[in-house]
């Protein structure tokens, strides 16, 4: 039996080495953590539990047979964070530059098909070189497995990927498929071809960083949701992040302790400007609504002319989807639009009631917005609401101008609650335009159009430009004071907790893609 235990814990010695203590200086060299050293950040003390630790890869091709490391280059379990059951994967860079081979790829759908079973969340931890070139088509198969499985488990349990160091080709669909992305700065990149194949191609030289750094992608691209500094960072942002989504489809968000008490916010009253035309900062009015400190930003750097988010309300998770004054005036375009729609249809999936902030001017006009599909990206963020269930209450603070008033959250959409400050403004377009459109003849031949512009536009203020005309018709429920504001986010969320619905029998929906 001493002998046997002894071959036990002498793989098991292997496996916990990695490619060995000179790549494991390396990779520390780099700025980088282990695959382990990231398991241990990221899951409670003594909570991972490994499976798979002696797996090997097959292959015989290219010499590999003389080189097997217990593990295959992935590090694979289950544990806990804050208590909560979690999956998780990461790649080890010092086996094989934590390049997918056939065996490796089988241990992380292994975890996966447990998650989905068990109704926990999946978290990979990506660091790898892309497929194992010598095992050819086998490499390639164990991808797709991945993203087979990544399709079916989308919308059942939350799905995170932090992407921490090299992420290319193929590698890079399965993270694009699950719920969020998390890169690290000037370790990471994500490219589905380098720089050498795009010199080659397009004649472009770019650098790694430049082409699918975490900056490019937060900025230009938005295929991350979030940036981090290093991986201690990278793993702090996982554990809030996770914070407020559910374990599943099925079950609510984990609520805080809440002590009710002076929900009057008096601020709240003298932060939108008088003048409709003079930016403010809607995180301002944030920050005045939700539980102090909460609000975590998704998608920060990109499509700033939207934010959205997660919050605590009186302890309960709420995602929020804000316009942005500050920011294009906070005007609808492609990029915001998709960027919303994407965060709508995730709230929805995990059952985080959505609440939405309104100062929309209408969607930005241009050759290049028209070009790059407006119409169809638009319509994407209002697919998103209007497909939602979970509860929504919408706050108009100043602007909600023509069609982009239907489409962020309007009653007719089926929000739950309407609510507006007495500044707003509900027209088909501003007072400007439409007394021009309206008053165009009486304009014209006045013997002072100038003058006559100016009355007129001020008249149709007077009887547009104001909720009255909105709450007469039922389509906002209240116009309320901002100073009272979130008292009524409270008790609105409160009452419709339990709010059920149905969609059509159908297999699913068309979202124009």
């Amino acid at each position: 039996m001493d002998k046997k235990l002894f071959i036990l814990r002498e793989k098991q010695s292997r496996a916990l080495s990695g490619g060995g203590s000179h790549r494991i200086d390396s990779q520390h060299a780099k700025g980088k953590l282990t695959a382990r050293e990231r398991i241990q950040l990221l899951l409670d003390e003594d909570s991972f539990e490994e499976i798979g630790q002696l797996v090997e890869h097959r292959s015989h091709d290219f010499g590999l047979e003389r080189e097997i490391y217990p593990g295959d280059g992935v590090v694979t379990g289950y544990g806990r964070i804050d208590g909560r059951l979690v999956y998780v994967y990461s790649q080890d860079f010092t086996v094989f530059g934590g390049s997918l081979s056939e065996t490796h790829a089988e241990k992380i759908c292994k975890i996966m098909d447990l998650a989905v079973k068990n109704g926990a969340p999946i978290i990979g931890l990506n660091d790898s070189g892309g497929a194992r070139i010598q095992e050819g088509v086998n490499s390639l198969g164990g991808y797709a497995d991945i993203f087979y499985r990544n399709t079916l488990a989308s919308g059942v349990v939350p799905q995170l990927s932090a992407i921490m160091g090299p992420c290319a080709g193929g590698a890079v669909y399965s993270p694009a498929i699950t719920d969020f992305i998390i890169m690290v700065e000037q370790t990471s990149y994500m490219f589905v071809t380098g720089p050498n194949v795009v010199k080659t191609v397009t004649n472009e030289d770019v650098t790694s960083e430049e082409l699918g750094g975490a900056s490019a992608h937060a900025t230009k691209s938005g295929v991350t949701h979030l940036t981090a500094v290093d991986d201690v960072d990278c793993i702090n942002q996982l554990k809030k992040l996770l914070s407020y989504i559910p374990q599943n489809s099925v079950d609510l968000p984990f609520d805080l302790p809440y002590t009710p008490g002076d929900e009057w916010r008096p601020k709240l009253n003298d932060l939108v400007p008088v003048d409709s035309n003079k930016p403010y900062d809607m995180k301002e009015i944030i920050g005045e609504l939700v539980d102090i400190g909460s609000f975590f930003e998704i998608h920060g750097e990109f499509a700033e002319n939207m934010v959205v988010g997660f919050a605590r309300l009186a302890g309960k998770s709420i995602g929020i989807v804000a316009n942005q004054p500050m920011s294009l005036a906070g005007v609808l375009d492609v990029d915001c639009s998709k960027k919303a729609a994407r965060f709508v249809r995730f709230c929805d999936c995990f059952n985080i009631p959505l609440l939405v902030l309104v100062d929309v001017p209408g969607f930005l006009p241009g050759t290049d917005q028209e070009w790059n599909a407006i119409i169809t990206n638009g319509a994407k963020l209002l697919y998103a609401f209007c497909d939602a269930l979970v509860p929504r209450i919408t706050v108009i603070t100043r602007k909600a101008y023509g069609g982009a008033y239907d489409v962020m959250n309007s009653k007719h959409i089926g929000a739950d609650l309407n609510y507006a400050w007495p500044g707003a403004e509900i027209a088909v377009m501003g007072a400007k335009g439409a007394s021009e459109i309206i008053f165009k003849r009486e304009i014209s031949e006045a013997d002072n159009p100038a003058a006559k512009a100016k009355e007129k536009e001020t008249e149709y203020a007077d009887n547009f430009s104001n909720p009255y005309r909105a709450a007469a018709r039922g389509f906002i429920d209240e116009v309320i004071e901002p100073s009272i504001t979130r008292k009524k986010l409270i008790s609105g969320f409160a009452m419709l907790e339990n709010k059920t619905g149905q969609r059509p029998r159908r297999k699913h929906g068309n979202i124009p893609l």
